[in-house]
């Protein structure tokens, strides 16, 4: 194994398992200042949604652009731990029948499944709302222009403007395909946006130059355009078993995705060109940037 994807894999690992320990801190029955109380039902279910497995790579995007670039750990670990949280109520909403209407997700039942659909409503309501306590708390040690600054960027990133509008536009694609640049809008949104803030994240963090801010946020846009091109691929080539989700629900929708619009062979190409111009956007950090390196390479490759 290549000594470099070697070391990527053993800090994916790692970070997951750190993130997952500060999720369930965040996600216990403890009452904090100011909250009235914590329902059982819904920490439960919230709880559910969000340790239920999954690789952790946008907190993973998150703690390495910091650690790149100087950023204090901890800190950047609670803002990764934020982004899982709405990561992981965006696909709780998507699973609902009112959107993807799916009854698995990694592998188990899907939160509405497990529980009700009411309960899944409230868990991405909570999940979402937790993301900018965790960020905005004074136990997230960064100045407060850094926090603000993060606020911001991932309520952008959240939004209408991004995710959020990205799954209203999945949605609309489902009555009228889009063309070719209204998938690429689409995909950048739903997909993308969180990914990006990911890695703009990391410099926000670490009080970086405003020309690493923007290399990083061009990274994310880029493993962003490859994350969605690779689960495309997965959708039309992988199965159930190897996904722990239902695939090629968009092919029976009749959703358009760039793959089916011209094939294989180009995706797989464009992809790789993705990955280049990826890793073209780290050579100025020379063997710092390796660790990400591998994660653009990771997020072409991966096989779930």
């Amino acid at each position: 194994m290549d000594p470099s994807f070697e070391a990527f894999e053993t800090r994916l690992s790692a970070n997951a398992r750190e993130i997952e320990t500060l999720l369930e801190t965040l996600l216990s029955a403890t009452v904090l200042d100011d909250e009235i109380g914590r329902p059982e039902q819904l920490r439960s279910a919230m709880h559910y949604a969000v340790l239920n497995g999954g690789k952790r790579l946008r907190p993973f995007l998150v703690v390495e652009t910091a650690a790149l670039l100087g950023g204090d750990g901890k800190a950047a670990s609670r803002v990764g731990a934020a982004l899982e949280c709405v990561h992981c109520y965006s696909l709780v909403h998507d699973d609902l029948p009112a959107m993807d209407d799916d009854d698995l997700r990694r592998g188990k039942p899907t939160v509405h499944i497990a529980f009700n659909e009411a309960t899944a409503i409230l868990v991405g309501d909570s999940l979402l709302t937790y993301a900018f306590d965790i960020i905005a708390s004074p136990e997230t040690t960064l100045p407060e222009a850094d926090r603000l600054a993060l606020v911001l960027a991932l309520a952008r990133a959240a939004g209408i403007g991004g995710m959020a509008g990205g799954q209203a536009l999945d949605l609309a694609a489902e009555r009228q395909q889009p063309d070719e640049q209204g998938i690429t809008t689409l995909q950048a949104m739903k997909t993308g946006a969180l990914i990006r803030f990911a890695c703009e994240a990391g410099a926000i963090i670490a009080g970086a130059s405003l020309a690493d801010r923007k290399r990083l946020r061009r990274f994310g846009e880029r493993i962003g355009l490859a994350f969605q091109l690779a689960d495309d691929i997965l959708d039309l080539t992988s199965d159930a078993a190897t996904m722990g989700k239902a695939t090629g629900k968009d092919v029976g929708r009749g959703k358009g995705t760039l793959v089916a619009m011209h094939g294989l062979a180009w995706a797989e190409a464009t992809l790789a060109e993705q990955v280049r111009e990826a890793e073209a956007l780290l050579a100025p950090y020379g063997k710092r940037g390796a660790v990400l390196t591998e994660a653009a390479r990771f997020v072409a490759h991966r096989k779930s």
